[in-house]
């Protein structure tokens, strides 16, 4: 069952967590989680690593997961809710802009490049899912961000104007274009805008395909469930998702390092090795063995955090 006031986790013994918020560049304010280490010393600065979530979900899930794990290894570590999701703010709500959600990473280097026990030359960011995505495209124009791990990546533009490994044709996007466009005039005049359908809990059973139930079997069970974490966002999104491609300057990143984590048979790896043969180097392909995309989110015995340790305490000295 979900530990105490709706993490997925356990608080670890030797690692302290407090509520911060801090607003981005448009007014939203951001409510985020800060982990630092029991014995945490304040007098130093400390290299620093901003967590964001997977596409739907929040900070108190795998974001959480993998902030105390790295404030475990004496690092400072930052998990935050996406602006019109989870405690953020931001109205309408559970809007998905890659503007947004891009902007959204580097609100938090401000955040940790102003406190005193940080080194705001050592900042690096760990994108799960459509996070993957949202970070990089934040560190090809935010020369602050020192390294980028992602982790099963969906590239969430990509997928809205493309569909699943391409598949999207030129009138089948056109029909989703003209279905938008009636739908904005909807939302003009209802009270909120309507959402995408199959939100968490999402039903599955041993009928439903393979990629549905794997997330289903996380965000709609014990495992992953949290209130917050509807994965569902407003129809007319995709509009400006389809507009605006997330990674169209990936190699202005070097020289600074990229690590892509997959599972080795996640569905959503050819995001990250398509994005890894764009990228400049320095760069690094990590696959996990024996692990899928969800597996990634929260079991601690595959998620490779020696590797992740390994590659900032390298990256961000």
């Amino acid at each position: 069952m979900p530990a105490a006031d709706n993490y997925i986790f356990d608080l670890d013994e030797n690692v302290t967590r407090k509520p911060v918020s801090y607003e981005n560049r448009y007014g939203i304010s951001i409510s985020a989680d800060l982990y630092q280490p029991k014995d945490f010393d304040a007098s130093p600065e400390h290299p620093a690593i901003i967590v964001g979530a997977p596409y739907g979900g929040v900070k108190e899930q795998g974001p959480g997961i993998y902030a105390q794990n790295l404030a475990r290894r004496g690092f400072v570590a930052l998990a935050f809710d996406p602006s019109y999701n989870g405690y953020s703010g931001g109205d309408p709500r559970h809007v998905s802009s890659a503007d947004v959600f891009t902007e959204d990473f580097s609100a938090a280097v401000d955040y940790l490049g102003t406190r005193d026990f940080v080194n705001r030359d050592r900042i690096g960011v760990v994108g799960m899912c459509g996070s993957g995505g949202f970070a990089l495209s934040a560190a090809q124009v935010d020369r602050r961000i020192k390294a980028v791990a992602t982790v099963v990546m969906y590239d969430i533009a990509r997928i809205s104007s493309e569909g699943w490994q391409g598949s999207l044709s030129a009138e089948e996007r056109g029909a989703m274009l003209d279905a938008i466009a009636e739908q904005r005039y909807a939302d003009f005049e209802a009270p909120a805008p309507a959402l995408t359908p199959r939100g968490a809990p999402i039903g599955f059973d041993e009928h439903t395909d393979p990629v549905g139930r794997e997330f289903g079997e996380f965000y709609s069970t014990s495992r992953g469930y949290h209130p917050n974490s509807l994965t569902q966002f407003t129809l007319t999104s995709g509009m400006s998702l389809m507009n605006f491609p997330l990674l169209s300057k990936i190699e202005w990143i070097s020289p600074r390092p990229v690590l892509f984590v997959v599972g080795e048979n996640a569905h959503s790896r050819y995001f990250s090795e398509d994005a890894y043969e764009l990228a400049a180097e320095p760069k690094e392909f990590y696959a996990v063995p024996n692990a899928g995309h969800v597996d990634l989110y929260d079991r601690t015995d595959l998620i490779p955090f020696d590797k992740l340790e390994e590659f900032f305490s390298k990256n961000l000295t």
